[in-house]
């Protein structure tokens, strides 16, 4: 059986990743648990099948790489396993609660439960946190149910599993998951200072200008940089509904200039964007000015979100930040969302 730490001392000697103490010391954990899942059950008429190895929950700083251990836990460990953001996944729950219920099932979470378990033994979450309180009120109960199936979970988190759902309302209902988390998931702090999606992006170009082929290839190889080339479809749910994120991958998005200020969007979804992402990517952003007023003032709001919430931009532009907005309108307003893009390209704005 090849051991994950092995994995990631042949990735460090390739050069493809810089070595980390604070990763090196989450692959026993992952070692351990691998070795325990791919242990083959053996089965019998008179036995019960024995409990499902613990899990593991590891939480720490962002760009830490947890989200990078639990792929490569999960793209090599040899059982039936599904990877998913936390937040996707309670959304497809949630979906799957209201089918159910419209049916005549008497137990319409147990229903969810067996048929998330269909063929499952592992089940890795990216960015675990709870701030619905419909998923809140759920959660104990669901993963009790998918342990019961024999579904081992591994997730990543930004925070312990104590200051999950912090000050949540009616958050007394939802100690029992912090009780089952610690009791069926081994709780890791994975102490690291260094943030690897803001390292990699030192000293490097971030902001493109004018719109051409060499904008282009230098958004698209940062791009590339940052995610490997893995991206999918991701959501966030604002005040009760979707805000769809293109292109996602690990705590980096990327846009379109339309797809975020040609749309009807407003500060709750910009907000909510700059809190969930570290890295943002927008391309094309046109000549702003009175002619299009109403997505230069979007972006002056999605601006000042990010800014505030320190998340790295990386985008192309028709022109240099003071040359974006020319006339009309808010004009005396832009020079400070200008001086903010040309502060926010600095290798050490974020510190």
């Amino acid at each position: 059986m090849i051991k994950i730490l092995e994995i990631y001392n042949d990735l460090v000697a390739s050069g493809e990743i810089l070595r980390n103490n604070a990763q090196v010391e989450v692959l026993p954990h992952l070692d351990h648990l691998k070795a325990a899942l791919e242990k083959p059950i053996k089965k019998s008429l008179f036995r019960k099948a024995p409990s499902p190895p613990k899990g593991l929950y590891i939480w720490g700083g962002v760009g830490s790489g947890k989200s990078f251990l639990m792929d490569l836990f999960a793209a090599n460990t040899d059982v039936p396993t599904r990877r998913i953001h936390f937040h996707a996944f309670m959304q497809e729950v949630q979906n799957d609660l209201h089918t159910a219920r419209a049916t005549s099932e008497k137990d319409a979470l147990n229903l969810v439960a067996r048929n998330l378990s269909k063929g499952l033994r592992l089940l890795a979450l990216d960015e675990m946190q709870i701030k619905d309180i419909a998923d809140a009120m759920i959660v104990g109960r669901l993963f009790t149910l998918l342990r019961e199936e024999g579904v081992v979970c591994v997730t990543t988190s930004n925070r312990p599993p104590d200051d999950l759902y912090k000050e949540g309302l009616n958050r007394q209902l939802f100690l029992p998951f912090i009780a089952y988390l610690k009791e069926n998931l081994t709780v890791h702090d994975m102490q690291s200072d260094t943030d690897f999606r803001q390292n990699r992006m030192s000293g490097e170009q971030v902001y493109f200008n004018p719109l051409n082929t060499a904008a282009s290839q230098g958004v698209d190889a940062l791009w590339q940089s940052l995610t490997g080339g893995h991206d999918a479809n991701h959501s966030l749910q604002v005040k009760g509904r979707a805000l769809l994120i293109p292109r996602y991958h690990n705590g980096v998005g990327r846009f379109s200039f339309y797809d975020l200020c040609g749309t009807p969007l407003g500060p709750a979804d910009y907000l909510t964007l700059a809190e969930a992402l570290r890295v943002l990517v927008i391309d094309e952003i046109p000549q702003l000015g009175r002619h299009n007023f109403n997505e230069a003032k979007r972006f002056v709001t999605l601006i000042d979100a990010l800014y505030e919430a320190k998340t790295r931009l990386i985008c192309s532009a028709e022109a240099s930040p003071e040359m974006l907005y020319l006339d009309g309108e808010g004009l005396f307003e832009f020079e400070r969302t200008a001086s903010r893009l040309r502060e926010m390209q600095s290798a050490d704005w974020v510190n």
